[in-house]
C-alpha cells in the first residue's frame, strides 16, 4: 500500500468547475476581441454571451445535458445576432468535455453533430465571402468536438479506473485479513486446547506423579511457544506493508525462530501434540511430495489441525483416524473420531465455518457431521493444484 504522501491529493471539483469556466469565458472573449471587424461585432452583448458560456460550466455537474442544450442554443442566439465570428464549437467545448465525462456520451455526440451540420448547411448556402465554408473551418470543428468529447471520456474512464483499483485493493486487503484472522484462530485455539488439557494434568498429577506434571508441564511451555511464535509471525505481517516484506523493525528474535509448519509435513507435530494430550491417533499420510500447490497444502493442514482442535475440545474422543490421499486426481481428507458425535441442534461454530470457506475459496468441497458409526467426522475434497482464476 503506498504511503498516504504518495497518493495525490483530489482536487476540489468546485475549484475545477471554476477554472474550467474562467478559461472557457476568457477564450471566447480573446477570440471576440480578435475578429478584424470587433468595432462592428464585438459588442458588449457580445462579451455577455462569453461570460454566459462560462457561467454555463459552473453547473456542469448538477445538469449536463442542460448545460449541453442550452449551450447549443445559445452559440445558434449567439450567430444570429451577427456577433463576431466564435466558431460554431469553441462555444461548447467545456459542455460538450463535461456531458462525456459524466456518462452522457450519447448526448454530447448528438450535440457535437448537430453544431457542424447547422454550421455547414448556412456557410454553404451563405451569399457572402465571409458566410463562404473552408476546409480548414470545417476540419478545426469536427476536431474540437471530437478532441471534446474523446477527452471527457478518456477522463472518465481513468477515473473509474482508478475507483476499480481502489476497490479491488480493499477486497485484497479484506481477503488478507480474513486469512489471518482464520490462521490465527486455527493455530491459537489448536494451542489451547493442548494447554488447556495438560493444565488439568499437570494439576492432577502434582503431589502424586511429579514425573507426570513435569511432562505435562513441558508439553503447555512447548504449545505456548509454538502460540507467540505464531502470534509475532501475525503482527509482523500486520505491520509491514501489504503485499511486501515484513517490517523491518520488528524484533530479531523473533525473525530468527523458524516458522511454525503449515502444510501437511507439519501434520505429524499436530499427531504427536495430540497424542501427548491422550488422544490415540491414526494417520494415513499418501500424498507424493511437490504434487499440492502450496495454498492448498496450506489448507489441507489447517482442516486437520482445527479437526483436531475439536476433537480435543468437544468431542470427548478416545481415538481419531486421519487420512490424506490422492484419488482420482483430488486430495481427499478424512478426519473420524469416536466421540458422542454433533449431538440435535448443534450450531457449527465460527471453526468449522473457516474451514468451509477456505475450502470454498480453493474450489473444493467441505462436508461435516455425525459418522455413520458414531462418533463425527469432517471430510474434504480439494484440487491439486489451483487453476486460473481460482482465488
Amino acid at each position: 500500500m503506498p504511503h498516504p504522501s504518495a497518493v495525490p491529493q483530489t482536487v476540489d471539483p468546485r475549484v475545477t468547475d471554476i477554472a474550467l469556466g474562467l478559461a472557457m469565458a476568457l477564450v471566447v472573449a480573446v477570440v471576440i476581441a480578435a475578429d478584424p471587424d470587433a468595432l462592428r461585432h464585438a459588442g458588449p452583448g457580445a462579451y455577455l454571451f462569453a461570460v454566459g458560456f462560462g457561467a454555463l460550466v459552473l453547473l456542469r455537474r448538477r445538469a449536463p445535458r442542460t448545460v449541453l442544450v442550452v449551450t447549443v442554443l445559445a452559440v445558434f442566439v449567439y450567430y444570429t445576432l451577427q456577433f463576431a465570428p466564435i466558431g460554431m464549437a469553441l462555444p461548447a467545448v467545456a459542455a460538450l468535455y463535461s456531458a462525456a465525462e459524466l456518462r452522457r456520451t450519447g448526448w454530447a455526440i448528438g450535440a457535437g453533430t448537430a453544431l457542424i451540420a447547422v454550421s455547414t448547411y448556412y456557410r454553404t448556402v451563405g451569399n457572402t465571402p465571409e458566410e463562404a465554408l473552408t476546409p480548414y473551418e470545417l476540419v478545426t470543428d469536427v476536431a474540437l468536438v471530437a478532441a471534446a468529447i474523446a477527452l471527457g471520456v478518456a477522463v472518465r474512464l481513468s477515473r473509474e479506473a482508478r475507483v476499480h483499483e481502489a476497490h479491488a485493493a480493499e477486497q485484497r486487503l479484506q481477503a488478507e485479513r480474513l486469512r489471518i484472522a482464520r490462521d490465527l484462530h486455527d493455530v491459537v485455539g489448536h494451542n489451547l486446547s493442548v494447554i488447556a488439557l495438560h493444565s488439568g494434568v499437570a494439576a492432577e498429577a502434582v503431589g502424586r506423579d511429579d514425573d507426570a506434571a513435569r511432562g505435562a508441564l513441558a508439553h503447555v511451555r512447548e504449545a505456548t511457544s509454538g502460540t507467540l511464535r505464531e502470534l509475532r509471525s501475525t503482527v509482523r505481517v500486520l505491520r509491514g506493508p501489504v503485499g511486501g516484506p515484513p517490517d523491518a523493525a520488528a524484533p530479531d528474535s523473533a525473525s530468527a525462530e523458524a516458522p511454525a509448519p503449515t502444510g501437511l509435513a507439519g501434520v505429524s507435530t499436530l499427531v504427536r501434540s495430540a497424542q501427548a494430550a491422550g488422544l490415540g491417533i491414526d494417520v494415513t499420510l499418501d500424498v507424493p511430495p511437490g504434487l499440492l500447490d502450496g495454498a492448498i497444502d496450506a489448507a489441507a493442514y489447517r482442516i486437520v489441525q482445527e479437526s483436531l482442535t475439536n476433537v480435543l475440545r468437544h468431542a470427548a474422543a478416545t481415538h481419531v483416524a486421519v487420512s490424506v490421499r490422492v484419488t482420482d486426481g483430488r486430495l481427499v481428507l478424512r478426519v473420524s473420531d469416536d466421540g458422542r458425535g454433533a449431538g440435535p441442534g448443534l450450531v457449527p461454530g465460527s471453526g468449522i465455518s473457516g474451514m468451509r470457506e477456505r475450502v470454498a475459496l480453493l474450489g473444493g468441497t467441505l462436508t461435516t457431521g455425525d459418522a455413520p458409526g458414531g462418533g463425527f467426522r469432517v471430510a474434504a475434497d480439494l484440487p491439486l493444484r489451483l487453476e486460473t482464476g481460482d482465488a
